[in-house]
């Protein structure tokens, strides 16, 4: 089994940046896609960024692109998601999920692990 635990949410103004983190335990991360999704109050959760296993190709959605950065560190078994130049309509829960299998990473139903979620809140 495999424990995701998101962790560095708070609250910051706009124009900040933020990092927040998933560790994982349970098994290594290095054979796994990972990906940050986020569920504003009243919205679906929605795809953020993601992060393959192979080459560690990466991938966002138009409205964090050029903001936003996600990596990970293997050894430490993490990944991170830094976020800079936030806006007010990034206030969210931020959730990290992973994947062992192929699949597409822009698509929730695609992650068999997910974590409880950290809040970033932005305000103007």
């Amino acid at each position: 089994q495999v424990q995701l635990v998101e962790s560095g949410g708070g609250l910051v103004q706009a124009g900040d940046s933020l990092r927040i983190s998933c560790t994982t335990s349970g098994r290594t991360i290095s054979s796994f896609a990972m990906g940050w999704f986020r569920q504003a109050l009243g919205k679906e959760r929605e795809f953020v960024a993601a992060i393959g296993w192979t080459m560690g190709s990466t991938y966002y959605d138009d409205g964090v692109k050029g903001r936003f950065t996600i990596f990970r560190d293997n050894a430490k078994n993490t990944v991170y998601l830094q976020m800079n130049s936030l806006k007010p309509e990034d206030t969210a829960v931020y959730y990290c999920a992973g994947t062992d299998k192929a699949a597409n990473v822009y698509y929730r139903g695609s992650y068999d692990y997910w974590g409880q979620g950290t809040q970033v809140t932005v305000s103007s």
